[in-house]
């Protein structure tokens, strides 16, 4: 298996509610707190040389959480799509979401089209947020994205939750115990470096043994 040039981040992230719940708030300021930490990591990205940046924000397991949560997450989502367009725009970021779509509100589908036309022409970041999204179910109809090179999780947990199962075959893995609310993008800039030590070998020698 040979190195791609492209630099594929993937992150889960996780803890926005237990990140309110420990501050005595509702899930909800959580999930928009959140949307804040979205914006930083698309800001800090491509100058750390990611040129693709996927993010788990619900999976197809998600509906089963409360009615009145999903249906909030519904919401942000489109506002989210709504309002950082302009800005993805201007920093030449193609946005596309992965994922189902039959289950989706109307107003949060017609959102993403909007979304996936005006950002159609970014070239600087390819950015890919999972909604309503299953690996499993993914590997099944051959929808696939490109290799994952690091795969990153927030909130101290550590496995990949059917989130791009075949895509992070040789992805080196980055746990950390920060609640996405609170991730930086000097913590995702220690990911980026702790990834690039490493020997990543893809079934051969390392360089070192091999010399």
């Amino acid at each position: 298996m040979t190195q791609s040039t492209s630099f594929h981040v993937a992150v889960i992230m996780d803890g926005n509610g237990r990140w309110a719940t420990r501050r005595g708030l509702p899930r909800a300021a959580g999930h928009r707190a959140g949307v804040e930490a979205v914006r930083r990591m698309v800001r800090a990205a491509p100058d750390l040389g990611i040129t693709a940046l996927t993010l788990y924000a619900f999976s197809s397991d998600n509906w089963s959480r409360p009615p009145a949560e999903v249906t909030a997450l519904m919401r942000l989502f489109a506002r989210y799509l709504h309002r950082e367009v302009a800005e993805l725009v201007a920093q030449s970021v193609r946005l596309s979401i992965i994922g189902r779509r039959d289950r989706l509100p109307a107003a949060l589908v017609n959102a993403i089209v909007d979304a996936d036309q005006a950002t159609s022409g970014g070239t600087r970041l390819d950015l890919r947020i999972a909604v309503d999204y299953s690996a499993r179910a993914a590997i099944r109809s051959g929808t696939l994205l490109p290799d994952v090179d690091l795969l990153i999780r927030t909130g101290g947990e550590q496995r990949l939750s059917d989130f791009l199962l075949w895509e992070s075959a040789y992805a080196e893995l980055w746990f950390t115990d920060t609640m996405w609310p609170d991730f930086t993008a000097n913590e995702l800039a220690g990911a980026v470096r702790d990834f690039r030590a490493r020997d990543r070998r893809f079934g051969g020698l390392s360089t070192q043994a091999a010399v």
